[in-house]
C-alpha cells in the first residue's frame, strides 16, 4: 500500500491556488495593523516607501518562494534538504516559527467567534474595554499569575480547531481550495459593506484625511522605511514556509511570476480599502466623543476588541448587524491564514516522516491544540503578547534575511529565475537577482539590528525579565534550536530515495 506524500495533493485550479495564497497574506494584521501603521509613519506619505518595499522586497520574495517551492515539490524543509543537507534545518525552523504563531492564532480567532455573538445584544455594554479585559478574559494581575482555564474561550477555541481540522483533513482541492472559495469572497463582501459603511458615516472624511494625510518630512526617517519593509513582509506569509509549500502543489506548467504579482497586489488592495474604512470609522468615533483622532486610533487587538465596539455603539442604527459581520470578517481572515500555516507544518510531517495526511493532521493538531490551552488561562494575553512580539521578531524576520541570504549566495538564485521565467507570461531580468541578494538582505538586516538593540535596552511590554527571558528569546531561540534537532533525524520512505537520486545527479 502506498502511502500519501505531500506531492499527491495539487491545486484544482489557478484560481483556487491564488484565493488561498491570497488567503493566507490576508489575515488579521491586514485589518487592524496596516492602517495604524501608516498614520503612525507620514500618512499617505507612508505609500511611497510601502510599495517601494512591495517591488523591491514583497514581490521578488514571493516569486522567489514560489519558484522554490514549485521547483523542489516539496514542503520548506524537504526544498531545502533537496538544495543541500545542510540548509534543512532553514525550512525547519520556519516550519517550528509557523507552528508557534498557529497555537495563539486560533485563540484570537476564538475571540473573534465569541464576539460575533456578543454582538448581537452588544454585551460588552458601555465600556468595552473593562469588558475585554475583565469580564470576557478574566485576566490576572500578572503574568505570575496564570488563573484557571477561561471556558467560554475554550468552547470557542474548539470549535476553530474542528473546523480548521475539517479542512485540513480533507486535503488541498477538496479542503483548502474550497474553503478559500468560500472564505475570500465572503471576506471581500463583508470587507466592502464595513468600508462603505465606515467612509458614509458623519466625521468620516476627517479621519480618511488622517490616514492619507501625507507627511513627506517622515520620508528622511530610515524607521518609516524599515517600517514599510517590516510591514510587507509580515504581511505576504513570506518566511514562514507557507509559500514554498503551497507552490509546491501547483501543476508542472504553473505560472510563477504573475501568481506571485497577483497575490501581492491584491494583499496590498485588500490592506488599503480595509484602512480607509477603519479610519473612517474612528473619524466617526472623534467627531461623537469630540475627541482628535490621536485619542482614539490604536491597532492590534485594541482596535478589534475595544475600539471597535466602541464605535459599533455609537451608531445610528444597525448596530448589531454591523458587529456580527465585522467580527465575521475577523474571524474569516484568522481562518484563512491558521489553515495555510498549519497546512505547511502538516506538509513538513508527512515529507520528513512518510505518513499520510490523515495521520500528520492528527499529529499536528492534536498537539497544537494542547499548547494552545496556555492562551485560555487568566494570564493567556500576557503569554500570547510576548511569544508573539519575540516570534515575529526574531522568528519570521531572521528566518526570512537568513532565507534570502542563502538562497541568494549559497544557491544559484538565477536557477529559479529562469525556472519561473520559463513557465511565466513575463520574464523577470538580472534586477531580481540583485534584490534578494543585496537590496532585502540589507533592508532586513538593517531592521533586525536595529530592533535587537531595541529589545535589549528595555524589556518588552516592561513584562519582568524572567518572563522575557522565559516565553521570549527561549521560544526564538528554542525553535532554532529544535529545527537542527529536526534536520538531524532521517527522511523516511520515498522522500528520503528521491534525496538520494537528487545528490546523486548533482
Amino acid at each position: 500500500m502506498s502511502v500519501e506524500s505531500s506531492d499527491d495533493g495539487q491545486w484544482g485550479s489557478r484560481i483556487g491556488f491564488i484565493l488561498a495564497a491570497i488567503g493566507s497574506a490576508v489575515g488579521l494584521g491586514n485589518i487592524w495593523r496596516f492602517s495604524y501603521m501608516a498614520y503612525d509613519n507620514g500618512g499617505g506619505a507612508f505609500l511611497i516607501p510601502y510599495f517601494f518595499a512591495l517591488l523591491t522586497a514583497g514581490i521578488p520574495i514571493l516569486i522567489m518562494e514560489f519558484g522554490f517551492g514549485h521547483k523542489m515539490r516539496g514542503s520548506a524543509p524537504f526544498s531545502f534538504a533537496k538544495m543541500g543537507k545542510k540548509w534543512e534545518w532553514l525550512g525547519w525552523w520556519q516550519v517550528l516559527v509557523s507552528f508557534v504563531i498557529a497555537t495563539y492564532y486560533v485563540v484570537v480567532i476564538s475571540w473573534s467567534l465569541n464576539y460575533v455573538t456578543f454582538s448581537f445584544n452588544r454585551v460588552w455594554g458601555e465600556n468595552p474595554e473593562a469588558y475585554f479585559f475583565g469580564d470576557f478574559l478574566q485576566i490576572t494581575d500578572g503574568i505570575s499569575q496564570i488563573g484557571g482555564i477561561n471556558f467560554s474561550v475554550l468552547i470557542s477555541l474548539l470549535i476553530v480547531w474542528g473546523v480548521s481540522y475539517i479542512i485540513l483533513y480533507n486535503g488541498i482541492e477538496e479542503g483548502i481550495e474550497k474553503a478559500s472559495k468560500i472564505f475570500m469572497p465572503l471576506l471581500a463582501l463583508f470587507m466592502i459593506i464595513i468600508t462603505i459603511r465606515g467612509v458614509t458615516l458623519p466625521g468620516a472624511m476627517a479621519g480618511i484625511n488622517k490616514f492619507l494625510e501625507p507627511d513627506f518630512s517622515a520620508l528622511t526617517d530610515v524607521k518609516v522605511w524599515l517600517a514599510a519593509y517590516g510591514q510587507i513582509f509580515f504581511t505576504l506569509s513570506v518566511g514562514f514556509a507557507i509559500m514554498i509549500t503551497y507552490s509546491s502543489y501547483l501543476p508542472e506548467d504553473s505560472d510563477i511570476v504573475n501568481n506571485a504579482f497577483i497575490t501581492a497586489l491584491s494583499n496590498s488592495a485588500f490592506s488599503f480599502i480595509v484602512g480607509i474604512g477603519v479610519f473612517g470609522i474612528l473619524g466617526y468615533m472623534a467627531a461623537q466623543t469630540g475627541e482628535p483622532i490621536s485619542k482614539v486610533v490604536t491597532s492590534g487587538i485594541g482596535l478589534a476588541f475595544v475600539a471597535f465596539p466602541k464605535a459599533i455603539n455609537m451608531l445610528p442604527a444597525f448596530r448589531s448587524l454591523f458587529g456580527v459581520i465585522f467580527f465575521l470578517a475577523l474571524a474569516i481572515a484568522g481562518f484563512s491564514s491558521c489553515v495555510s500555516i498549519l497546512e505547511a507544518v502538516i506538509a513538513a510531517v508527512r515529507d520528513k516522516f512518510d505518513i499520510g495526511r490523515k495521520a500528520a493532521v492528527n499529529y499536528v493538531c492534536s498537539v497544537g491544540a494542547v499548547i494552545s490551552l496556555l492562551y485560555t488561562t487568566g494570564a493567556g494575553l500576557y503569554f500570547l503578547d510576548i511569544v508573539d512580539h519575540f516570534i515575529n521578531q526574531f522568528g519570521i524576520a531572521l528566518a526570512g534575511l537568513v532565507e534570502c541570504i542563502i538562497i541568494g549566495w549559497f544557491y544559484k538564485v538565477s536557477i529559479i529565475r529562469e525556472h519561473a521565467n520559463r513557465l511565466s507570461d513575463f520574464a523577470i531580468g538580472s534586477w531580481w537577482d540583485i534584490m534578494i541578494r543585496v537590496i532585502t538582505p540589507i533592508c532586513l538586516g538593517v531592521a533586525f539590528v536595529q530592533n535587537t538593540m531595541k529589545e535589549l535596552a528595555a524589556p518588552y511590554g516592561g513584562y519582568p525579565m524572567n518572563a522575557i527571558l522565559k516565553y521570549g528569546w527561549s521560544v526564538a531561540a528554542g525553535v532554532i534550536v529544535l529545527g537542527i534537532i529536526m534536520s538531524l533525524r532521517p527522511w523516511k520512505g520515498k522522500k528520503s530515495d528521491e534525496l538520494i537520486s537528487n545528490r546523486e545527479v548533482m
